[in-house]
C-alpha cells in the first residue's frame, strides 16, 4: 500500500509543479498583458480595467494564491473572447476531442498487438519486412498530412464517410462513429507504427530468455509459450508506451481537429492564441498537463494488474 501513497503523493507534487510553471510562464511574458490584448492604441482606462479583469494589478504573491483556489475549485476564470467561464468552455469541447483519443487508442491496440506478435513470430520473413515496411511509412508521414490523405481517399473519392461535418453522439451514434473515424485512424497510424516496433522487439527480447526454453522444453506448444507467457511480459513496457500516447494524442489531437475542422481543443485553442484570451490558453494547457499526469499514473498502477508476480517498491 506504501507504494501507491507515495505514487499519490508524487502526483500531487507533479500537479503543483505544473500550477507552478502554468503560472509563472504567463507572468514572464515582457510587457503589460493587457496593452499586449488591447494594442497600443488602447486608452489607459481601458488598459486598467482589463488589467483589474485579469487580476495582473494585484501582487503577484496574490495572484499566485488565486490561481491556485482557482484551480483547486476549477475556477480558472473567465474567457476573454467568449465571456464564459473558462471549465466551462472546456467541458463543453472535452468529449469531443476526448472521443478522439480513445477511438484512436482503441484501434492502437486493436491493430497494433496483432501486427506486432505477427512480425515477431515471422521474423525475418516475407511478413515481417512488410510490416517492417508498413511502420516505416507510418513514421514518416505526419497525422496532419495522413488526415488530408484519408478526406481525400475515404471522403471526397470513394464517398464513405462525411467530410468536415461533425454529429454529436446524442443525435445518432453510428453519425458521430462516422464523423470521427477518419480524424482517429490519421492519429493513430503514426502510433501504431511505434508500438508495433516497441512490441516487435520487446518480444524477441522475452522469446530468448530461459523461461522460454523451460517452458518449451516442458512440452508446451509455440503458441501456448506465447500467449501464455510471453506476451503478458511483453506487454508491460508496451502499456507504458501506450499511456504516454494517450497524452500525445489528447496534444496532437489539436491539430488533426483542425484538418476535419471538428468544434474540440484545436478550434477552441486557435480561436484563444488568436484574440490573445491568456486565461483560456492557460486553462487549456493546465487541462492537458494534468490529463497527462493523470494518465501516467493509472499506467503505473496497471503494472500489478498486469502481472501479480511485480513487487510494487
Amino acid at each position: 500500500m506504501s507504494y501507491y501513497v507515495r505514487r499519490f503523493f508524487t502526483l500531487l507534487l507533479t500537479v503543483v509543479l505544473v500550477l507552478l510553471l502554468t503560472f509563472a510562464v504567463f507572468r514572464v511574458i515582457p510587457g503589460n498583458p493587457a496593452l499586449a490584448i488591447l494594442g497600443v492604441e488602447a486608452s489607459p482606462a481601458q488598459i486598467e480595467l482589463l488589467s483589474e479583469k485579469l487580476g495582473t494589478d494585484r501582487p503577484i504573491a496574490v495572484q499566485l494564491v488565486d490561481w491556485f483556489r482557482g484551480a483547486a475549485t476549477f475556477d480558472l476564470g473567465t474567457s476573454l473572447r467568449f465571456d464564459e467561464p473558462v471549465a466551462g468552455l472546456i467541458a463543453a469541447r472535452l468529449p469531443i476531442t476526448l472521443t478522439l483519443a480513445l477511438e484512436a487508442i482503441a484501434i492502437i491496440v486493436i491493430v497494433s498487438i496483432p501486427l506486432g506478435i505477427l512480425a515477431a513470430r515471422r521474423r525475418g520473413k516475407a511478413a515481417d519486412l512488410l510490416v517492417s515496411a508498413g511502420t516505416q511509412l507510418g513514421l514518416a508521414v505526419p497525422s496532419f498530412w495522413m488526415g488530408f490523405l484519408l478526406i481525400l481517399l475515404f471522403g471526397l473519392t470513394l464517398r464513405w464517410v462525411p467530410v468536415s461535418t461533425y454529429v454529436d453522439w446524442s443525435d445518432s451514434p453510428l453519425l458521430a462513429l462516422r464523423s470521427t473515424i477518419l480524424p482517429a485512424v490519421a492519429l493513430a497510424i503514426p502510433q501504431i507504427a511505434i508500438v508495433v516496433r516497441y512490441l516487435r522487439t520487446t518480444l524477441l527480447e522475452q522469446l530468448s530468455l530461459e523461461y522460454v526454453r523451460t517452458a518449451r522444453s516442458k512440452g508446451l506448444g509455440e503458441r501456448a509459450v506465447l500467449y501464455g507467457h510471453v506476451l503478458r511480459n511483453a506487454l508491460l513496457p508496451v502499456v507504458t508506451v501506450i499511456g504516454i500516447q494517450f497524452g500525445e494524442l489528447l496534444a496532437g489531437s489539436l491539430v488533426v481537429e483542425q484538418v476535419f475542422t471538428l468544434p474540440g481543443f484545436g478550434s477552441l485553442l486557435i480561436t484563444a492564441i488568436g484574440n490573445r484570451d491568456y486565461p483560456l490558453i492557460q486553462g487549456l494547457v493546465l487541462f492537458i498537463a494534468t490529463s497527462v499526469i493523470a494518465i501516467n499514473f493509472l499506467v503505473d498502477l496497471s503494472y500489478r494488474w498486469l502481472d501479480p508476480k511485480i513487487k510494487l517498491r
